[in-house]
């Protein structure tokens, strides 16, 4: 599946089928949690964090993308990334876009 963050793909006709969107809410365990915690007092890189993040694009690319397939979509088009705090240490990451079909 072809995803890409513009409007248009170069030397693409496309029918557009519809919005296709996928989304998961990741949290890490609590032991990691308070290391974060910690961490937020000497400063720097809470990599457990971006671990969890990087992991939860994933998932939620890959729902999307299922999605679209369902919907019988080559592509996806203008494809962006939406997160929101659910509660303290877990968030939820959507992945959105317009699912299109190559047309001659």
């Amino acid at each position: 599946m072809l995803i890409v963050t513009s409007e248009t793909i170069t030397g693409k006709n496309l029918e557009m089928l519809g919005v296709v969107k996928g989304s998961t809410i990741q949290t890490v365990n609590a032991i990691k949690d308070l290391g974060a915690s910690l961490k937020t007092i000497v400063g720097g890189e809470l990599s457990n964090y971006n671990e969890m993040m990087g992991k939860a694009r994933d998932i939620a690319t890959e729902r999307m993308a299922a999605e679209a397939e369902k919907l019988g979509a080559d592509a996806i088009v203008c494809m962006r990334y939406a997160t929101s705090a659910i509660m303290q240490s877990a968030a939820e990451v959507m992945a959105y876009g317009t699912a299109v079909k190559f047309i001659s």
